[in-house]
């Protein structure tokens, strides 16, 4: 367990999970709490026992409910600046290959909405709602949300969304495309575990690999270009132990053994 005053942090294994623990005020993100969020993300990312991490919630109505406007409408001074790593120390973190799962467990809306699209996947309660409502009080969503949801759903579901602000539910989520999986309440975080264990038991090398190729790749014209792109992580992954230890535990008929190392 971690020291952090407004988040948590857990290693289970290869697994790191970061709760946002302020669900007295629906778990909203203030200055402090963003470079909780922005150090955790960091330790995660350079720490080459880690392989997984799951991000959620304190408690069951929310998820986020996005930046704390109370602590901004009050004239605090913030005694440190954004992160570099953006909302959450994610909506701005693009080099980190490592996967990342959402655990959803009640409101992502505005801020908490962009943290779950910067995951790699969506695990929601079937009570979790999601919007990015700033349109509706003068704001916009800057964490990245207005460019993330048009390249993960059709446009015009994506702008329906963007344009009104609107409510959507987990049901609607899965339907239109941003969420991966709905699961009763109070299961997110099992089912998170759950998905993160079915990515443990793959070579680390090769789903940074994959992942660094595929985020890559969409932010490429074509695909030709995407395909002849030579990502530095696939020169490591065959170089590596792991591209030998598969095969030899295949022809063995074992688990392997990955070494997540060249």
């Amino acid at each position: 367990m971690s020291a952090y005053e407004f988040i948590k942090t857990e290693t289970d294994g290869r697994l790191f999970i970061v709760t946002i623990n302020r669900p007295d005020q629906l778990n909203c993100l203030h200055p402090m709490a963003n470079a909780e969020m922005a150090d955790a993300f960091d330790k995660f990312a350079a720490d080459s026992e880690l392989w997984v991490a799951i991000v959620t919630g304190a408690g069951e109505k929310a998820f986020s409910a996005g930046n704390d406007l109370k602590f901004a409408a009050s004239g605090q001074k913030s005694p440190v600046p954004m992160p570099s790593a953006g909302f959450g120390g994610l909506s701005s973190r693009y080099d980190l290959f490592k996967p990342v799962i959402a655990a959803v467990n009640g409101f992502a809306m505005g801020g908490g909405f962009e943290i779950a699209l910067a995951a790699d996947i969506i695990i929601a309660a079937e009570t979790a709602k999601f919007a990015l409502p700033e349109p509706r009080v003068g704001f916009a969503a800057l964490a990245a949300g207005m460019h993330r949801l048009p390249r993960q759903v059709p446009l015009k579901k994506a702008m329906g969304m963007l344009l009104t602000g609107r409510t959507v539910s987990a049901a609607e989520g899965k339907e239109i495309g941003f969420v991966t999986d709905v699961v009763p309440a109070g299961k997110a975080l099992e089912e998170a575990k759950r998905w993160a264990g079915l990515i443990l038991e793959c070579s680390p090398m090769a789903v940074k690999a994959t992942k660094e190729v595929a985020v890559t790749g969409l932010n490429t014209a074509d695909l030709k270009t995407a395909f002849d792109y030579k990502a530095p992580g696939i020169a490591r992954l065959m170089a590596s132990a792991d591209h030998k230890e598969g095969p030899k535990a295949f022809a063995e008929k074992r688990k392997p053994t990955w070494k997540n190392e060249p």
